[in-house]
């Protein structure tokens, strides 16, 4: 059982926070990663840009925060957001996000000032300060000949023959990258465009530095735009934190405070573990819950009795039931068939979709099994990895709606 000291319990705000995107209260496990982009940051001329992937809940948008601050303290500038769907629609539209982006780290900035003399007897003048503000920047980019690519081209390269002298490189940084993807159909190219503006920079030795996180569709979606974009990055697949490292997750964020009430008994930790199967967001989930149920408990005079067995279902709502609720009947009923092979977790192929379908009498031909997996692609449920095999983009799915056909939902 947890050990709690009422007197400090009503002060004392829960550490632990299970927000999409929300910084832990200890990063723990991902030092390597760090390591990478510390010496990524560290190239002359800039040779290779960076790639996040993982499954959603592993951490991919807080580790890309913890980045900033060490580009910072490094001499570098950051520039980036989370990408939204109209930011990818056409190349124009990721021109205008790059621009806006680009102009926030410039605005202060002065490339002109100019010198107005009043009217009168005794003439006075007024020194008035043109700054790199995205007025500017798109003047630049609209007035600049070419396609898309050139105006942008023609504005990053007056950006750093601006800011050069105050900095070391420009970090270019884009979350959520996978929903960046070329249009053949609709003649838009946003991703070929980013790609083909960054390499063209890092040719003239211009240091601008891209990285960019997203579910593992990422990767295919960069081959597809570029043959050479694999060349161009360095790709660090984020996976889930070993025991230890978990366990870390869990007992730093109370141990670091000597005013903390609560301290997890050695089987609470394993089943945290167990639960969690080490997910960055599972973890600090079942944690808060933990937390928060002991303060309950405690102020109602009881004796805190918990079992982290009891907040799957909790679990189940707050994160995957949203997800869930998007697909149809037919779509459920494909899940439930990938959902009980033996790789469900892992990968798997159309081939062994359709055998366990027959095996379990609900059979799916296998061009409707393709159909379906493309939309449930499109859904980020699963992504097709470089082996041509199928895996869950969501972390344990599979139990999940295991869960859900026992419950007849």
């Amino acid at each position: 059982m947890c050990r709690y000291n009422n007197l400090k319990m009503k002060s004392f705000n829960n550490p632990f926070r299970p927000g999409a995107g929300q910084k832990p209260p200890y990063l723990a496990g991902r030092e390597a990663e760090t390591n990478v982009f510390r010496s990524l940051l560290q190239q002359k001329p800039v040779l290779k840009n960076l790639v996040l992937t993982g499954l959603r809940g592993v951490g991919k948008t807080v580790l890309l925060d913890a980045f900033k601050p060490i580009a910072i303290e490094n001499g570098w500038f950051w520039a980036g957001i989370n990408l939204s769907e109209s930011a990818s629609v056409s190349e124009q539209s990721f021109s205008i996000r790059l621009l806006v982006d680009i102009s926030a780290i410039t605005s202060p900035f002065t490339i002109q000032r100019e010198e107005r003399k009043t009217i009168g007897f005794l003439p006075e003048s007024t020194v008035t300060e043109i700054k790199l503000t995205y007025e500017v920047l798109q003047r630049i980019y609209a007035t600049a000949p070419g396609l898309e690519s050139d105006k942008l081209k023609r504005v990053l390269e007056t950006v750093w023959g601006v800011v050069k002298s105050k900095i070391k490189g420009i970090v270019l940084a884009y979350d959520e990258s996978q929903i960046l993807k070329d249009k053949a159909a609709e003649t838009q190219f946003p991703l070929s465009l980013l790609l083909e503006i960054i390499q063209f920079l890092q040719r003239k030795e211009i240091p601008f530095l891209l990285v960019l996180t997203g579910l593992p569709a990422l990767s295919q979606n960069l081959v597809e735009a570029r043959t050479y974009a694999e060349r161009m990055f360095q790709v660090i697949h984020l996976s889930k934190l070993n025991d230890h490292d978990a366990k870390q997750a869990i007992l730093k964020p109370i141990d670091d405070e000597k005013s903390c009430p609560v301290t997890f008994s050695a089987l609470e930790v394993s089943e945290i573990i167990k639960y969690s199967s080490g997910y960055p967001y599972f973890v600090q989930f079942f944690c808060r819950e933990v937390f928060d149920l002991a303060l309950q408990q405690t102020e109602a005079g009881l004796d805190p009795y918990i079992k982290i067995a009891d907040f799957v279902h909790k679990l189940d709502s707050d994160f995957y039931a949203g997800r869930w609720s998007r697909v149809t009947e037919r779509q459920r009923g494909l899940l439930c068939v990938i959902a009980k092979l033996p790789t469900a977790n892992e990968e798997f192929t159309i081939k062994e979709i359709v055998a366990k379908s027959i095996e379990i009498n609900n059979p799916f031909k296998q061009a409707y099994v393709n159909n379906i997996l493309v939309k449930l692609i499109d859904f980020g449920l699963l992504y097709k990895n470089s082996r041509g095999k199928y895996s869950f983009a969501v972390p344990l799915l599979a139990e999940y709606i295991n869960r859900q056909e026992g419950n007849g939902a």
